[in-house]
């Protein structure tokens, strides 16, 4: 099983700080670390910033024979704070996550045409997804992967936007994401006659704006008040502050530093949004 999901580069440079955090001696934690690389849990690949570290996107923790494999892939997990696939059969974890998608699925059928701020927001929440004070996604926008979708304060997700949070997308304050805009947690290796799936985290920071028809795809980091241009496709890290656009995403130019405004996406002028 080869279905992954991106935790960070360079990963076995920093082996000695597993060992101290899981209490174990720097050879354990290597060996450790060998044993999941040969088990295809941990997978390496070269790419232009460093050796690409994933794990397995499907949680397979109880299955692993080797008790410090099975520590240090449960604190790989950790460090992404998410809730990946579970390992589906008869269990809680497999029932939980049909629940889930059931409740995802009334959201996107129905639940997201109703024309009050309350009831979506209300129903997102109790499925799992953490919206602050003042932030709301407008109606006819699909959410995916509810349980792990993360909003901060007065941010807005404007109409007809495909929202996928499956791989962990994290929102910060004052966000404006234009009507039309796809934000894709992931792909599929095309080198695989499995087509196993490849994630990645998107984490989009405060006052950041995304323009209509966006794409912002698996594993782009949005900085702080940085703009991504309409019809542009994104899927690397933005600096703070920069406007991209255009094939590439390629820098157009910078916004002020002293950003310092409400976005205001949720008030009687969009009462039935």
């Amino acid at each position: 099983m080869r279905h992954r999901i991106h935790h960070s580069n360079d990963l076995a440079t920093r082996l000695d700080d597993y060992a101290a955090r899981l209490q174990l001696a720097p050879p354990q934690v290597a060996d450790a670390y060998q044993w999941l690389l040969a088990n295809e849990v941990v997978f390496e690949e070269p790419g232009s910033d460093g050796v690409r570290v994933s794990i397995c996107s499907v949680d397979i923790e109880q299955r692993l024979a080797d008790a410090n494999a099975r520590r240090l892939y449960a604190a790989f997990k950790q460090d992404l704070g998410i809730q990946l696939v579970p390992a589906f059969g008869i269990n809680w974890p497999t029932f939980k996550d049909r629940w889930l998608r059931m409740w995802e699925q009334l959201y996107n059928i129905a639940i997201n045409k109703v024309p009050f701020h309350w009831v979506r927001l209300t129903w997102l929440r109790l499925g799992g997804a953490k919206i602050g004070e003042g932030s709301t996604i407008w109606r006819n926008t699909e959410v995916l992967g509810i349980n792990n979708l993360v909003i901060g304060r007065d941010s807005v997700i404007a109409w007809h936007c495909q929202i996928d949070a499956r791989a962990g997308l994290r929102i910060g304050d004052h966000v404006a994401i234009a009507s039309h805009v796809l934000i894709i947690a992931g792909s599929h290796d095309l080198a695989a006659p499995e087509f196993w799936s490849i994630s990645a985290p998107i984490v989009i920071e405060d006052y950041v704006w995304v323009a209509s028809r966006a794409l912002v795809a698996h594993g782009a980091r949005l900085g702080r008040g940085s703009v991504v241009t309409a019809n542009t496709v994104v899927a690397k890290d933005v600096a703070p502050y920069k406007i991209v656009g255009g094939t590439g995403a390629k820098v157009m130019g910078e916004r002020p530093h002293n950003l310092n405004y409400r976005v205001g996406g949720k008030n009687l002028l969009t009462l039935l949004h």
